[in-house]
């Protein structure tokens, strides 16, 4: 399936009805008087956030969507059939902007989170409603109001818990299918990772969700390489894990320069909790293991993890480090086999 978080869409809602001029025509009754029926309510646009999804490419394909119109009005006093309604199913994480591009107008987090996009018109009265001691036979009817027409924005940003920061080529990728069952494409050649990758990582029977996105660059904020656009995939994880390349020259180069693309980035990435983690250690000697744990100590100013996604030394630790700073509301606890084996009880 292909990857899109951004898109454009176009979305009208429906036109009330008109209402009716009608008088009772029977036989055998005089003076029958007014009875045109309302016209129906416009059909609404929502937009709602279903499970199951983790991409916008169904928008790409059809990018407008229009509600019907309600059904006019009709004599002896029947109302006009309201329109039908439009959902727009969304993945979860998805952000709702105005035309700008810049106004968020809502943002859908949890699944089954519905919002309401563009009204429906209402239905015009008939002349029924317009009977008067004065005025006993109206001839007048009111229209429809008009649908609501708007150019919205769809922008994706994945629920994860964690979040993997590196250069490309650090071995984030490798990470994540060490961990989990994700099987992102693996490769010696920098940019491998070309879309966000999610895996869910499981440690001491608990579960949470890490996402892998492009690697930066220096100069990313302005445009290099890919650029920083995924970074906002991140915006919404409770820790970062920062891996750095431990086969690099300069490890402590490569340790400044993620950081001052998330600074420059902003929305709050930078104040996020984040652990820092020398990876490929299985290509380095112990000498060359502590010379390049101290310099990159040094760059940080905490504590470094030793771990290598290729022989899984270290991992188990850094992933219980992770675990700690991420929100036990967030976290997803697997049963023991005790409590499954438990009989049932009502």
């Amino acid at each position: 399936m292909k990857f899109l978080d951004l898109t454009k869409v176009y979305i009208r809602s429906g036109a009330g009805g008109n209402g009716a001029v009608s008088f009772r025509r029977e036989k055998f009754i005089e003076y029958g008087g007014p009875d045109g029926g309302d016209g129906g309510r416009g059909g609404d646009v929502w937009a709602e956030a279903v499970d199951g999804l983790n991409t916008l490419i169904d928008f790409r394909y059809q990018q407008h969507f229009f509600a019907k119109s309600g059904q006019g009005g009709m004599g002896r006093q029947r109302t006009g059939k309201d329109g039908d309604d439009i959902v727009l199913r969304v993945p979860v994480g998805t952000e709702i902007l105005d035309e700008d591009e810049e106004t968020v107008l809502a943002d859908l987090t949890e699944v089954g989170q519905r919002v309401l996009l563009a009204k429906g018109g209402n239905g015009g009265f008939g002349n029924l409603h317009f009977t008067t001691s004065t005025n006993r036979a109206p001839r007048h009817a009111n229209p429809g109001q008009p649908g609501v027409e708007r150019t919205l924005w769809l922008r994706l940003k994945l629920i994860a818990d964690a979040g993997l920061l590196g250069l490309p080529n650090a071995g984030k990728s490798t990470f994540l299918a060490a961990t989990s069952n994700a099987r992102p494409k693996i490769a010696d050649y920098p940019f491998t990772t070309l879309v966000p990758n999610l895996g869910v990582v499981g440690v001491d029977n608990a579960e949470f969700v890490v996402a892998d996105i492009p690697g930066l660059i220096e100069g990313a904020h302005e445009g290099r390489g890919i650029g920083d656009l995924f970074l906002g995939h991140i915006e919404r994880c409770a820790v970062l894990l920062h891996l750095v390349d431990g086969t690099a020259n300069e490890v402590a180069e490569d340790y400044q320069t993620i950081i001052d693309e998330i600074e420059a980035y902003g929305e709050g990435l930078a104040d996020k909790p984040r652990i820092t983690a020398l990876n490929k250690i299985d290509a380095l000697d112990d000498e060359l293991r502590d010379m390049q744990r101290e310099e990159l100590e040094k760059a940080c100013g905490g504590k470094v993890y030793m771990i290598s996604g290729v022989s899984g030394e270290g991992l188990q630790d850094v992933l219980r480090a992770v675990k700690a700073e991420i929100d036990d509301d967030r976290l997803r606890y697997r049963a023991t086999d005790e409590e499954e084996d438990a009989p049932w009880r009502p």
